[in-house]
């Protein structure tokens, strides 16, 4: 009987734990050796060959329910099984990859959540005068326009983009932002609203900016509407200027939607 070992022995041998070779068991991977007289199981040559090949391919990712039936096949099955599993491990390293990618990323900050080209236009802002606590509120914006509409996404980026060799446009755009400040009743806001309605009716171009997000989905209107929403601090006067910009337009002709 010295050629047959213990459950332990075998283990060792194989490089595993007892427990593992009962879960082997369980799994009907490895054959259970009978009791011997004296009442304990021992693991010949066979058995510890096969408990060797079972936690070969489990350690090189092949799933336990699939060892079995590779086991027992061909040289020709085994090789297909091997090449299958292969496989699906290349695309698991490629998802896991791409996590540890983002993960670095994400030690960046929010940015995380946009494309480089978004990053790119963001980091051109502090040349326009923008405060970092702006920028961040045009970030957020973009990443909410972003999760809302993600086909007119690229085409509102390329509006804006365009925009902003014009240096009027600029402007006001950076008064709309300071408008957030402004207490709700302020006259200013009317006067604003009415430069920017004439400005973008001016210069036709401008109104993509406006119409990137529509169209792209049966709800489109409301999407909009929550990108529209979206403000700094969801300020009253900047949901009031932008009432009164798209109000305008809308009398223009503009369609704009009124979700």
């Amino acid at each position: 009987m010295s050629n047959r070992v213990t459950i332990s022995q075998a283990a060792a041998f194989a490089g595993v734990t007892v427990k593992t070779v009962r879960h082997y068991h369980k799994h009907g991977l490895v054959e259970e050796p009978r009791r011997d007289g004296s009442g304990y199981r021992r693991y010949g040559p066979a058995e510890l060959l096969r408990l060797v090949q079972v936690r070969t391919l489990a350690a090189a990712g092949v799933p336990l329910a699939e060892i079995g039936p590779m086991l027992d096949a061909d040289a020709a099955q085994f090789a297909a099984a091997i090449a299958d599993v292969q496989r699906r491990l290349t695309e698991r390293i490629d998802d896991l990859m791409a996590r540890r990618a983002m993960l670095h990323r994400l030690a960046g900050g929010a940015g995380v959540l946009l494309p480089d080209r978004a990053r790119a236009f963001l980091d051109r802002l502090p040349d326009f005068g923008l405060s970092a606590e702006t920028i961040a509120d045009i970030r957020d914006g973009l990443v909410l326009a972003r999760a809302l509409v993600p086909e007119g996404f690229d085409d509102y980026l390329t509006e804006v983009e365009r925009a902003l060799g014009d240096a009027k446009f600029v402007e006001l755009s950076k008064r709309a932002l300071e408008a957030a400040a402004w207490a709700p009743d302020d006259p200013r806001i009317e006067e604003l609203a009415t430069a920017t309605v004439d400005h973008f009716l001016a210069n036709p171009g401008l109104l993509a900016i406006l119409t990137s997000f529509q169209g792209h989905s049966d709800d489109a209107d409301a999407r909009y509407g929550m990108i529209r929403r979206y403000g700094p601090d969801q300020a009253l006067a900047w949901a009031r200027l932008t009432k009164l910009v798209e109000n305008k337009l809308r009398a223009a002709g503009v369609p704009i939607p009124d979700p």
